[in-house]
């Protein structure tokens, strides 16, 4: 990561985490009061390929002790009401300011994946993870709709497995790599402008 890059990460994240502190702490208290502990949602992620790290979320699903792998169709119905409000504005992301305050992510970049896809594709994420992981991204934007509609569809954890790995991880690698050769202070400027917009427009069409 450039110091420019890391620059921006600080400055932005500080500024967010003032502005959004009483956003964050009403959100935390309204899971806790109508969902219970945990608050929180602690995922193991990769920043490298030998490098894990923890991301936060607010948790917005039942929790399961044997839960693996990405988010399925057949995972919906652990969903709870308050985590579906929070994920159509991606508010259950809002933690991860801590992760990028920490120096684990960026605000831009690629989305950081769970260690067993590393494991099972470490030739392409050692080059998607040469560049810090980030909250949107080229990928995120481009993708993320396709992903969500592909793997609504999918009725157990083994298929899901099978059209995350046969379709969503080489298809995001691309985007992530196609930004990487591109990546600039103003293009990184642009994704989060855009990534706003997105969010903006999905809050007013509820």
């Amino acid at each position: 990561m450039t110091f420019s890059k890391r620059l921006m990460d600080l400055g932005l994240a500080l500024i967010l985490a003032v502005v959004l502190i009483l956003p964050i702490a009403i959100i935390a208290v309204w899971i806790l009061l109508r969902d219970g502990r945990p608050v929180f949602y602690p995922s193991e992620r990769m920043k490298g390929v030998n490098q894990p790290f923890t991301l936060w979320k607010f948790r917005t699903m039942r929790s399961d002790r044997n839960d693996t792998g990405v988010s399925g169709g057949y995972k919906s119905a652990r969903i709870t009401r308050t985590g579906r409000a929070l994920r159509g504005k991606r508010l259950d992301e809002l933690p991860q300011l801590y992760n990028i305050l920490k120096g684990d992510m960026s605000f831009v970049g690629p989305r950081p994946p769970l260690r067993r896809y590393v494991e099972l594709r470490p030739d392409l994420y050692a080059r998607v993870l040469q560049n810090r992981p980030g909250v949107t991204g080229l990928a995120t934007l481009a993708y993320h709709g396709k992903e969500e509609e592909l793997l609504a569809a999918c009725t157990d954890a083994a298929d899901t497995e099978r059209v995350y790995l046969k379709h969503c991880v080489p298809a995001k690698a691309r985007l992530d790599l196609l930004w990487a050769r591109h990546r600039s202070f103003c293009y990184d400027a642009a994704l989060i402008v855009e990534t706003v917009r997105r969010v903006l427009i999905r809050r007013r069409q509820k």
